[in-house]
């Protein structure tokens, strides 16, 4: 018996330690900020300038609440229709990476809200006013060719605009630029016949190289011919003959205003030979 009534003795305080802390992690005396996030204190409402940071942290009950917000960087996805400076509509998906300045957590919980009226108070109308700024400096294709300037642009732009409501940019990402379908269809248009073009002269690059190098091959026929042809003196004709004659001279008679062969010594020469 008395050990049956320590353990159940055992078991009401464990269940009334267990009560005190739900009772004080909702409404006690005690309240634990997470990692990363900040305790913003309100005293029967009204926003203090303290700002809990991460642990265990004591508080009044029912006078002081405690709001917390995440000092994390957060993503938001932005889908932006804007016009170009010539005028052709352009979708830009953005990415921008955020975070609450752990410093003014409290102002910013105090003028803007939460992180949900972060997003669609300050960052979609922020981001929009900022791309279509920025868009509307560049044609559409500029858009498409000079996409890390535009980034840059949006990126310093919207920095300074979100500072002065405590939010910190961390990254603007251009993930897609979308063109109406008949721009598209131009730009690949123009794409071809520009490839057309360079394929153009290309060709005509090459024909001018082979006619040079056909020109210049025949000048060196010409010039090989002419230093040939200077080279055939009356010596060199004379040596060249003597290299390939016989030693024999040729039967003819004379003694009348021309020579003549003898027909017959040549027949029969010919004969002996065959």
């Amino acid at each position: 018996m008395i050990s049956r009534e320590i353990n159940q003795n055992i078991v009401l305080a464990i269940g009334f330690v267990a009560a005190l802390l739900i009772l004080f992690a909702s409404a006690g005396p005690l309240v634990v900020v997470g990692a990363g996030f900040r305790g913003v204190v309100m005293n029967f409402g009204q926003v203090q300038d303290e700002i809990l940071g991460e642990g265990l942290h004591w508080r009044i009950p029912i006078m002081q609440e405690i709001k917390q917000l995440s000092v994390r960087v957060q993503k938001t996805d932005i889908l932006a229709q804007v016009g170009s400076k010539d005028l052709q509509e352009v979708k830009l998906d953005v990415a921008i990476n955020w975070h609450i300045d752990p410093t003014k957590v409290n102002k910013v919980y105090q003028n803007v809200g939460d992180e949900a009226q972060i997003v669609n108070r300050i960052l979609n109308p922020a981001v929009g006013e900022v791309i279509k700024a920025a868009a509307a400096k560049k044609n559409a294709e500029e858009i498409l060719t000079k996409r890390p300037e535009l980034k840059a642009e949006i990126d310093a732009n919207l920095d300074d605009r979100l500072l002065n409501y405590g939010i910190v940019l961390d990254s603007v990402s251009l993930l897609d630029v979308q063109f109406t379908r008949e721009f598209a269809e131009a730009i690949e248009q123009k794409q071809i016949a520009e490839q057309e073009a360079q394929r153009a002269v290309y060709i005509a690059q090459k024909a001018a190289r082979e006619a040079e190098a056909e020109v210049n091959r025949a000048r060196g026929r010409a010039e090989a011919q002419r230093l040939i042809q200077e080279s055939l003196t009356p010596a060199v004709l004379q040596n060249k003959a003597l290299e390939t004659w016989d030693g024999k001279f040729p039967l003819v008679y004379g003694g009348g205003a021309l020579p003549f062969i003898n027909i017959d010594n040549l027949i029969s020469e010919q004969a002996n030979k065959k």
